[in-house]
């Protein structure tokens, strides 16, 4: 069966055929490939073609797909059951191993996926500040509930809707959307109406308009003003924790914030989900405190078990020094071919992540990735398609490595980006 058979098939009885919008390669045209397995950095399609993976589950398969010890432990946990709506043991280890491992942790509460975490997030800051106001930047994606899903990034960018319909516009008014990467904008929003901002929310390494790493001035504003307005700041690193190092985005950039927001990589590949954050906030939380929060499926024992395998796998910082310089090597290699073909490009990379936008330096915020040309990217994606190598299909998505991707598989990336660039249309 071909990937076009199989799109016909999934879109009589799934919306649009895919169950995630940005899958559906609305932004760069055609037919997605719809994945069969995973083996390292490799996927295979349904008609047997053959991908050098650059999605990655979108940054969760850092160590690459199917890795036999994650496998492994998935496989144990399943012979013992595979829910029991109750407390289990590996729900306390891999709790242990984030308030360990993540900067100013002290409790966790564990959910099914980084919108839930996200969205629990926001009620606790709301509760333990007595605030209705909410501060995201343009561009930042952090979960589609209705408080967040202004001015978003990733698939709300993609299919053309920065706001979605269905939000109330009472809800709506409460969040404040300010450039990402502009400090000054966020003193300023914070000393004219910080007494109303319950919380400030980031993704600190932007990776949902692309990847943009933050500025120093950015990061200063986030912890000084924040804190001076009395406001929480909440990190999201769903995408970054457990990627950019060993401590995340908190650890690499050396600040902290009051809740840290996580997913895909402490899952392993299953779904996942981690609210974290100071005992002072996190107690306030049912059944310690009053602020409600539930799922039936929290701290599934399969996702809790693959998480543990692969933060244990993660454990040795030197994971991080060889996913840092090969992604270092890629971004110089990509920089050099932007050079040698007179490409109109700019490269942005941080450990486990890079993107190529399609415009003249700089590109600092929403309104920068907005000039990246799509037709530029909509023909690098599917050249480098053409050629075994698949990147996410939206020029407002992270490319990712993993720990699976070898030296050869970078000279092969940049292989095909030199074919891809040299053909660009003008």
């Amino acid at each position: 069966m071909t990937d076009a058979e199989q799109m016909e098939q999934a879109r009589r009885v799934l919306v649009g055929g895919v169950n995630s919008p940005v899958r559906a390669y609305q932004s760069v045209g055609g037919v997605p490939v719809f994945v069969t397995r995973g083996a390292g950095a490799e996927i295979w399609g349904v008609d047997g073609s053959r991908y050098l993976d650059c999605v990655g589950s979108w940054g969760t398969a850092i160590l690459g797909h199917a890795d036999p010890d994650v496998v492994a432990a998935v496989c144990r946990a399943a012979q013992d059951g595979l829910s029991f709506g109750a407390p289990t043991p590996g729900e306390t280890e891999l709790a242990r191993r984030l308030v360990e491992r993540v900067p100013g942790a002290e409790r966790i509460r564990l959910v099914s996926s980084g919108t839930e975490a996200t969205l629990s997030a926001i009620r606790l800051a709301r509760a333990v500040t007595g605030r209705d106001g909410l501060i995201k930047f343009a561009g930042g994606y952090h979960g589609h509930s209705d408080s967040l899903l202004v001015e978003a990034g990733s698939g709300a960018l993609t299919g053309g809707h920065p706001s979605s319909p269905g939000i109330p516009a009472e809800l709506a008014r409460l969040t404040r959307v300010l450039p990402y990467n502009d400090g000054a904008a966020l003193r300023e929003a914070l000393a004219r109406e910080g007494d109303r901002i319950a919380a400030v929310i980031v993704e600190i390494v932007a990776g949902n308009m692309g990847c943009v790493p933050p500025e120093p001035d950015f990061l200063a504003a986030l912890t000084e003003a924040t804190r001076a307005a009395g406001a929480r700041l909440i990190a999201d690193e769903v995408m970054t924790g457990f990627r950019v190092g060993p401590e995340g985005a908190l650890g690499r950039y050396g600040i902290r914030a009051d809740l840290i927001t996580l997913g895909k990589i402490i899952g392993g590949g299953l779904p996942m989900g981690a609210l974290a954050g100071s005992g002072r906030d996190l107690d306030a939380l049912a059944p310690s405190g009053p602020v409600y929060q539930a799922g039936t499926l929290s701290g599934n024992p399969l996702s809790v078990a693959s998480g543990i395998a692969t933060l244990d796998k993660l454990a040795d910082p030197q994971v991080y020094t060889r996913l840092a310089g090969r992604t270092d090597r890629l971004a110089a290699g990509l920089e050099g071919l932007i050079q040698e073909t007179g490409a109109q490009a700019t490269v942005h990379h941080v450990p486990g992540m890079w993107s190529v936008f399609f415009c003249a330096p700089p590109v600092r915020n929403l309104e920068d990735v907005r000039r990246s040309r799509p037709q530029a990217f909509r023909h690098f994606f599917h050249s480098l398609k053409s050629q075994g190598i698949l990147l996410p299909p939206s020029p407002y998505e992270s490319a990712f490595l993993s720990l699976a991707h070898e030296e050869r598989d970078i000279d092969r990336i940049l292989g095909a980006a030199r074919t891809a660039l040299r053909t660009l249309p003008p």
